[in-house]
């Protein structure tokens, strides 16, 4: 089966382009088999120069990219990206790979093996001990509120690594949120159809990851879209 795996890109870390080619390859050959690799450059920043592209490109010759000009959110990053794969099995994750290549071989294993439609990735334990204290309480609290108003079988939606298989995709593409919720609103999605058989797997971190700062000024609109999600109707 044919993969694609899609990381949307914006201001990303120092050498990212070498990291990404790195993974990238030790994830080849895990599967044992090569992949169509989709970069979504999500707005024009300091730290995306043309020589770097220009490398990736070289060294991965399945290399699509994806790039406008203004920073839009990874949800809208990662519709585009979806838009463009053309995998039997779609995954997706963050451009400095924070998972390790087992946990992403694991959501693979399970979609090409069809056991299930999506994979969701969920952080183990150990995750909280890797994250600020404001971060992690931001989790917990989204969690009590998914539990509490939507009573998801999954309340660990924003783990930044999922899969899916292709007969998902235009449910994926129907998602509206841009950025930080966009997750919850495609599981919500995929739970409320009935139509798709979902699997949450335990993931884990890569030891050597660090989480840049989040943007706080994203949480006023991110709880304006948890209320559109609690009167948005199944079918819409």
């Amino acid at each position: 089966m044919n993969v694609s795996l899609i990381l949307p890109c914006y201001n990303p870390p120092q050498d990212w382009e070498r990291s990404v080619h790195t993974h990238y390859r030790a994830f080849c050959e895990r599967i044992d088999k090569t992949i169509e690799l989709i970069i979504v450059i999500d707005g024009i920043s300091e730290s995306i120069d043309g020589a770097q592209l220009i490398y990736l490109q070289q060294q991965i010759p399945t290399l699509k990219l994806v790039q406008y000009a203004e920073n839009k959110g990874k949800g809208h990053a990662l519709r585009q990206g979806v838009k463009t794969a053309t995998g039997d099995i779609i995954l997706y994750t963050d451009i400095d790979f924070p998972y390790s290549i087992d946990s992403m071989y694991a959501i693979y294993s399970d979609l090409r093996d069809d056991l299930h439609d999506v994979a969701i990735g969920v952080k183990n334990e150990h995750y909280y001990t890797h994250i600020p204290p404001v971060r992690k309480a931001i989790s917990r609290v989204l969690q009590m509120m998914i539990r509490t108003f939507l009573t998801l079988p999954v309340t660990d939606t924003q783990c930044g690594l999922k899969g899916f298989r292709s007969n998902v995709k235009p449910l994926f593409l129907k998602t509206t949120i841009d950025r930080y919720l966009f997750d919850l609103e495609f599981i919500r999605n995929c739970y409320r159809s009935r139509h798709y058989r979902i699997k949450p797997i335990p993931v884990a971190l890569n030891e050597q990851v660090h989480f840049r700062k989040m943007n706080y000024r994203i949480l006023l609109p991110e709880l304006l879209n948890f209320a559109m999600l609690l009167t948005k109707k199944p079918n819409e």
